[in-house]
């Protein structure tokens, strides 16, 4: 109960322990702890963290990044006297506050993490932690992946987890990264791989001792039907359709307890989709058995046989606790077989069990998968999701330069077409090439499903497959309801050199009303066609925001078609950018955006603007801004404004002016120190003239010249930053001039 000034003169001497204990006291108090964990930051990371403006806690920050860094070993807490303390625990006084953690190359961390010392520790994480990354990853032994299982099971099955990213995997192991997505996923078997220093999965025990009087009032109900049915009974055994309705039934099961995730709760009836419904995997009331993380006894094991939709040698595998570690990685992904037909078959054995040929249609390339159990010494494949259990799933996924090769897109295909917790999936630089038509099949399946909750997709890669426009419409069509679609392709596929532009099947398709909010295209050098653009468009009432990238105008009159189509059809559109689209002979179409009355933001990224125009050019924006009073964000990077340029822009806040400007990106525009102040004396003039009152509030000035004059450079900042928010970086110019006369 210190006095604020005496606490405030004592924080800065406190160990990071004391310093924790004292958190709320000095909240209590008014007192700010935040300069004095900024100043542990400087004093130990030694590092500027990325985007340091944009932190709001640096106590969270510091704690954050400090676990990390203990974790994998790159700290000594012995380096200073702060962190010395015979009191604190590093990692477990820490880890309340991760809520993002980077596990790397062989995963050291998982290791540590899942120790029995740190079981504490653990067990905050799995409240905190919403993001789980992997990088760099290399292949490891089968008591790394163990020590990995019962990780992911902690913080995704009963944890907090909603986020899973991996990236920079050049040479992935196959099934490692199935484990990964298959957990992710919520699928995992019961059995000594979820023990936990020997014994089973508590949570797990919890879960079954909470629905053993359900289960057994419900199997007691069961028996009675049976009795009051009677001989008809003996009839349905002789139907095929009747049989799977009562397999149906008893993979539906009691409810699920409240620990699992309820995104995953779904109907166990057949949807009609390209993929047959998982039933194991995919119902919603599962039953205990499923849920147990122990061995299920014999006799419910024999009544689930003929749901399992394997062949006996898949099913003998799952009866009982698995006896070496390399039984965990037994079952993988089943590879499809070639199958011309392009749709699912489902077929029936004459024992009564079911085998599934996937086979993922889409317009473009299709895959085709076999559903055979193959041995971990062949190619990797899919588990039988009929014989795992479902638990609790994330809702983002990401993919990072990981190369998926024609079976991992058919594994990842096949989880996707049940998990239904699903809500944002990014592949980026994949290499998918025709196989993006097996992901779009899953994800067509998933969309198909009760309580399907995806709504963005964002896919990217070096060489497009098929032209952007005709990936586009195929996504739509197939996910009506997204509401974020972001396709990005650095180059045009050339390989077979004939390659058709439209493929027929897609572009000719009828695209139903979608709910996309969000749509952002970079084309690989492609011709913009409006008339591609159009059906999209149509679709897409709801559109908010458009982004147009790398594109091509192939006839001047190209962008007025385009701004006449979004008129008529996009009346929500609220936000427009073209990046790297060359307008500089397009100065009459630039006026008329800035005009329109519907827009909040606008963006001209690098569209050489100013490049072949006058002095009336500039004027005649600045008067059409000013003029507009619903446009709050103008954005103009790499346009080359240069000094006089940035000085003119400063008018669009005169006293004469309706604009409600808020935000302004000049990046990137060759702007020096002298012109910057010059700006800013400017702007100063016009607020005095309006009596303090203007609603320009946020400046970004990334990667122009102020280092060449750092005085005035200082000085026009200070001044500015009386005025509005400041962004800007402490870019060498000299250097990457020097980088660009290199390259060229």
């Amino acid at each position: 109960a210190l006095p604020g000034h005496l606490l405030r003169g004592l924080l800065p001497l406190l160990t990071v322990f004391h310093l924790e204990r004292a958190e709320d006291a000095a909240r209590r108090a008014g007192v700010s702890t935040q300069p004095i964990w900024r100043k542990l930051w400087d004093d130990v990371m030694k590092t500027r963290p990325p985007n340091s403006e944009s932190i709001t806690c640096w106590r969270k920050k510091f704690l954050e990044t400090f676990f990390s860094n203990v974790l994998h070993g790159v700290l000594d807490v012995s380096s200073d006297w702060r962190l010395n303390d015979r009191h604190f625990s590093p990692l477990l006084h820490s880890s309340p506050h991760v809520s993002q953690l980077t596990l790397c190359n062989m995963l050291q961390g998982a290791v540590e993490l899942t120790a029995e010392h740190n079981h504490k520790v653990l067990e905050n994480l799995a409240g905190s932690l919403r993001i789980l990354k992997f990088q760099h990853l290399l292949s490891c032994d089968q008591s790394i992946r163990r020590s990995l299982v019962l990780l992911l099971h902690r913080l995704i099955h009963h944890g907090s987890v909603s986020q899973v990213s991996m990236c920079s995997w050049p040479v992935p192991d196959t099934v490692l990264l199935v484990l990964i997505l298959s957990m992710s996923a919520g699928f995992w078997r019961s059995g000594s791989a979820l023990a936990y220093h020997g014994s089973p999965c508590g949570l797990c025990r919890e879960e079954d001792k909470a629905q053993s009087q359900e289960s057994a009032r419900e199997r007691a109900e069961r028996g009675c039907n049976a009795e009051r049915e009677g001989s008809g009974g003996e009839n349905q055994k002789g139907s095929p359709e009747e049989a799977e309705a009562r397999t149906n039934s008893v993979l539906s099961g009691p409810r699920s307890p409240p620990l699992r995730n309820p995104a995953c709760e779904e109907t166990s009836s057949e949807v009609p989709c390209d993929h047959t419904s998982i039933q194991g995997g995919s119902s919603p009331r599962s039953s205990s058995q499923q849920l147990s993380c122990h061995p299920v006894p014999r006799k419910t094991r024999r009544r689930l046989k003929p749901a399992a939709g394997r062949k006996r040698r898949c099913l003998r595998r799952s009866r009982g606790h698995y006896a070496d570690p390399e039984d965990l990685y037994d079952f993988v992904f089943t590879v499809a077989r070639e199958d011309n037909s392009g749709l699912l078959d489902r077929t029936r054995s004459t024992e009564g069990e079911n085998t599934e040929n996937w086979t993922c249609s889409s317009p473009g390339s299709p895959c085709t998968g076999h559903a055979g159990c193959k041995k971990r010494g062949g190619p990797a494949g899919i588990f039988s999701l009929k014989a795992a259990h479902r638990f609790r799933s994330v809702s983002t996924l990401e993919l990072f330069s990981i190369p998926l090769t024609g079976e991992t897109c058919r594994a990842l295909s096949n989880l996707l077409s049940s998990w239904v917790s699903l809500e944002n999936l990014v592949l980026s630089y994949n290499g998918l090439h025709a196989n993006i038509s097996c992901i779009l099949s899953g994800l067509r399946a998933l969309s198909r499903r009760p309580g399907c909750r995806f709504r963005v997709l964002r896919v990217s890669d070096m060489f497009s497959h098929m032209p952007c426009m005709e990936l586009v419409r195929c996504v739509l069509s197939a996910l009506p309801q997204l509401h974020t679609l972001s396709v990005s392709f650095d180059l045009k596929n050339h390989l077979d050199g004939s390659r058709p532009e439209e493929n027929p099947s897609c572009s000719e398709a009828e695209i139903p009303e979608s709910c996309l909010e969000v749509l952002e295209i970079r084309f690989p050098r492609e011709p913009l066609h409006t008339a591609f653009l159009l059906p999209v468009l149509k679709a897409s009432k709801s559109l908010q925001q458009l982004s147009l990238d790398s594109a091509t105008l192939p006839c001047p009159q190209e962008l007025g078609l385009l701004l006449e189509v979004l008129k008529e059809y996009t009346p929500n559109l609220k936000k427009l950018s073209f990046h790297d689209v060359n307008l500089a002979e397009h100065q009459k179409e630039v006026l008329l955006l800035l005009q329109d009355p519907g827009l909040q933001e606008i963006t001209f990224s690098f569209c050489r603007l100013f490049e072949s125009s006058t002095a009336e050019f500039l004027s005649e924006i600045i008067n059409t801004v000013k003029r507009n009073s619903s446009l709050k964000s103008l954005k103009l990077p790499g346009n080359r404004l240069g000094n006089h340029r940035l000085v003119a822009l400063a008018d669009i806040f005169s006293e004469d002016s309706s604009s409600s400007l808020c935000q302004l990106d000049v990046s990137s525009n060759c702007i020096k120190p002298d012109g910057l102040l010059e700006f800013t004396k400017k702007l100063e003039g016009h607020i005095q003239q309006r009596g303090g009152q203007i609603p320009f509030t946020h400046l970004r000035l990334f990667q122009n010249w102020l280092d060449q004059d750092a005085g005035t450079a200082q000085e026009a900042l200070r001044r500015l930053k009386a005025v509005c928010s400041v962004v800007n970086d402490s870019w060498d110019s000299s250097q990457a001039f020097a980088d660009y006369i290199s390259v060229m």
